[in-house]
């Protein structure tokens, strides 16, 4: 990969407006053709452009889409967000970027990828992508009712909504064309093994860890195949994490020593293998290399069990508090003091890692997936 280059994102509209607003249009779009410049990190190969990245999921890429609604999986207040943009808390589960952002940052698209539901959110950010993820969201539907976030099939119909917000700023022919060339995120299943699973009795009296597993695994390929007949074309669908290892886990069902629990991490690495079967069946059905399976277990596992590798002092507790067992309305500023170097930790709180880990993981995964991306 090559570092860095300046890229100037083009713009073409399609004026299939009336004529009074066609000058306003065209105004707009010279306006955000000259202004609209990042510095990508990455290098894409000659003739692939990526106008946007376009996210589903769950916390791990939410960025404030549940901050007007009555849930605990929610975190529009310090000190979460302290190392972001003006150390605002958006909603975004960590001190800092989330992997939505970073992904967008690497890329030179833009600096941060906006909630779609942020009341702020400008016209011209639908054009270089949003986030439709929401805290607490799983692949199983009564995970996402436990949280009270926004289901993956509501996620849907915001996206649908979005898609006809484009038409009517840019027409169909452009709106087809980012739709498909953009990157499309999913990020989910933690929360079905970690929230729904393990945390229910009677989710287990009902399922065994491989039927549950198999029934998040199908409804994930459900999802991109979704996604796939909506236009997307590159779709990256990301496998759970050691959720046996995050420092709430270890904590609760991790024994006096808080050792990472064995049957969380063997849970995740199930589903991770339907997934990945799963994923690559779409992509061969379809014909279609661009459906890719992402590792996420193997790179968090490694900065989780070996800190110092990487420039961390902590990767077993949180930063926020005492780091066992504070995550959202537990991690706040009058009961939970935060670590004054964020940089030494793995983990913001006891469930989110922080924004240098987040770093280093997108950084491992254009390492291992870039030629496979593009």
């Amino acid at each position: 990969m090559e570092r860095p280059r300046s890229v100037h994102h083009h713009i073409i509209p399609y004026f299939c407006l009336a004529s009074s607003s066609m000058l306003f249009w065209r105004t707009f779009f010279l306006v955000l053709l000259f202004t609209t410049t990042t510095h990508a990190l990455v290098k894409l190969p000659e003739n692939t452009t990526v106008p946007a990245v376009i996210v589903f999921g769950d916390s791990i890429v939410d960025a404030g889409n549940n901050d007007d609604m009555i849930t605990e999986a929610r975190c529009d207040y310090a000190p979460y967000g302290i190392d972001f943009d003006g150390g605002v808390a958006t909603g975004r589960f960590s001190n800092g970027k989330v992997p939505g952002d970073i992904l967008a940052e690497e890329l030179g698209i833009k600096p941060n990828i906006p909630a779609y539901r942020d009341p702020n959110l400008k016209p011209e950010d639908l054009l270089t992508g949003v986030t439709f993820a929401s805290g607490g969201a799983g692949y199983v539907p009564l995970t996402t009712k436990l949280a009270g976030g926004i289901s993956l099939p509501q996620q849907l119909k915001y996206f649908e909504e979005y898609i006809a917000r484009l038409k009517a700023m840019v027409g169909e022919e452009r709106t087809q064309f980012i739709i498909k060339n953009s990157l499309f995120v999913v990020v989910c299943g933690s929360n079905d093994i970690a929230n729904d699973f393990f945390a229910l009795p009677p989710v287990q009296l009902h399922y065994t860890v491989d039927s549950f597993t198999a029934l998040m695994a199908d409804n994930a390929r459900s999802f991109a195949q979704t996604l796939y007949g909506y236009g997307a074309r590159r779709i990256l669908v990301f496998g759970a994490p050691p959720i046996g290892c995050v420092p709430s886990q270890r904590t609760v069902a991790g024994g006096p020593t808080r050792d990472c629990v064995a049957k969380f991490n063997d849970a995740s690495k199930l589903f991770n293998s339907k997934l990945s079967a799963n994923i690559d069946a779409l992509s061969t059905t379809l014909q279609d290399p661009t459906i890719i399976y992402i590792d996420i277990y193997s790179p968090l596992l490694d900065l989780i069990l070996s800190p110092q590798q990487y420039g961390f002092k902590v990767g077993d507790k949180g930063c926020c508090g005492t780091g066992l067992i504070e995550v959202t309305a537990l991690c706040n500023n009058y009961t939970a003091a935060v670590c004054p170097i964020r940089s030494d930790y793995v983990f913001w709180d006891s469930f989110h890692p922080t924004e240098k880990a987040y770093r280093i993981i997108v950084a491992k995964l254009f390492d291992k997936y870039f030629d496979r991306f593009f």
